[in-house]
């Protein structure tokens, strides 16, 4: 019979596994790429590496798809303790799948623009360049609404290990503190452009609080135990 100790460590595996193209996707290449208010510099860049913002797209779509895998696992390690909740922690995170997903398209359209296809030709050069900068910028903003829902499933989550006996209660509160920074750069975001720096200063310490229970799930596990004992 499986323990929870084993599918705990299945599941920060996932998780980490999950998590690992995440900066150089979501932070390296559009940091490499993207020159914010210049539309022609970055248009040139990629067009210059192209094979590295196509391989950006790509990425994206992988890590959407695979870390849809992580809340599967982390719900049969806790169902247990509340079904219900274990359901709505899955579900909430699901929904933020398909956002990514169209998101991704924003990306696309942004390289048809620079790349100038024949039936583009009623926009001149410049202003294909700023539809493209415009795209990108769509974009930036479709992970605002995605961020919601990364922010929204971890509260179920950390409710779910803080009663769950075999893992520190500590990871779950930090979880459900996780959920309200995102929440927070989000609506900031939204409602308050011109906060959105000072609050993410605010709000980096506890978004390592995710970065807690994957270590823990990985490298401790949980209290070992068959899952029909924790149930």
């Amino acid at each position: 019979m499986n323990s929870t100790k084993k599918t705990a460590r299945v599941a920060g595996l996932l998780y980490v596994l999950a998590g690992l193209p995440a900066p150089f996707v979501l932070l390296y290449i559009p940091g490499k790429l993207i020159v914010p208010g210049n539309a022609t510099a970055t248009a040139h860049n990629i067009l210059a590496s192209e094979s590295l913002f196509r391989i950006g797209i790509a990425g994206e779509l992988i890590n959407a798809a695979f870390f849809l895998f992580v809340p599967l696992a982390l719900y049969r390690l806790l169902k247990g303790v509340n079904k219900g909740q274990a359901s709505l922690m899955v579900t909430l995170f699901a929904v933020s799948v398909p956002i990514s997903f169209m998101n991704v398209l924003n990306s696309i359209a942004a390289l048809m623009l620079v790349r100038g296809a024949d039936f583009l030709s009623v926009f001149d050069q410049p202003q294909r360049e700023a539809l493209a900068l415009l795209f990108l910028r769509m974009h930036s903003q479709g992970f605002v609404a995605a961020q919601i829902f990364w922010g929204l499933w971890l509260f179920p989550f950390g409710l779910l290990v803080y009663k769950s006996g075999f893992l520190p209660r500590i990871l779950g509160v930090l979880l459900m503190i996780n959920c309200f920074a995102y929440l927070a750069d989000s609506f900031t975001s939204l409602l308050w452009p011109t906060y959105v720096h000072a609050v993410s200063q605010v709000t980096l310490a506890p978004k390592f609080g995710e970065l807690a229970i994957i270590l823990w799930l990985l490298i401790k596990g949980a209290k070992d135990q068959p899952l029909a004992a924790a149930a």
